[in-house]
């Protein structure tokens, strides 16, 4: 035992063990009874001061996801000859190349002739018959069963129409090294 210890032993023995009676650090100190205060304040606040439930809050972000949603689907009106009015919008097909580029160039090459997913240019469709319905229909749907993602919740109504007027505007065109037809062909 050394003699250079100053702390004060406590008065009771234990098994012959006696302990110094050290005080806890002030740091410690502040950051439990700032613990206590907050939990104070926070049963104040979600037990009597009319703090919102997990229930409340889980409410008000299933409202907010199914306003989102209502926003990004499709009108139920929505036919062929619809989408064939709007896409005839000039600003649709410079929105939809911006779109193919950011979201879908990665997988069916800059030029729309295919890499990873089909050919885009041909007449040929795996799903669908490349109308503009079934084209907005696959990039909202997705083709999870050939690793395409669904994209409505990431794309604006907007966003689909361009990249359906894109894909439509680049049928016929032929790039290089196109990958070889896949699906049925539509005439």
């Amino acid at each position: 035992m050394s003699d250079d210890i100053k702390d004060p032993l406590t008065d009771h023995d234990f098994d012959g063990i006696q302990e110094y009676d050290n005080p806890l650090p002030s740091w410690w100190l502040a950051t439990f009874l700032g613990a206590i205060i907050f939990s104070f304040i926070y049963l104040i606040h979600y037990e009597f001061g009319g703090g919102p439930t997990l229930n409340q809050e889980l409410e008000v972000a299933m409202k907010n996801l199914e306003k989102a949603a209502a926003q990004n689907a499709p009108a139920q009106t929505e036919s062929e000859d619809i989408l064939a009015d709007a896409m005839k919008d000039p600003k649709f097909e410079g929105l939809g190349a911006t779109a193919f580029e950011a979201k879908c160039a990665s997988c069916h090459g800059p030029k729309l002739g295919g890499m990873i997913g089909p050919n885009l240019t041909d007449n040929f469709w795996i799903h669908g018959k490349g109308t503009r319905m079934d084209i907005a229909t696959v990039i909202r749907k997705g083709a999870p069963e050939k690793g395409m993602p669904p994209w409505e919740s990431l794309l604006s109504k907007d966003e689909v129409y361009g990249l359906t007027a894109f894909i439509l505007a680049k049928r016929g065109s032929n790039p290089e090294n196109a990958k070889p037809p896949q699906g049925e062909e539509v005439k």
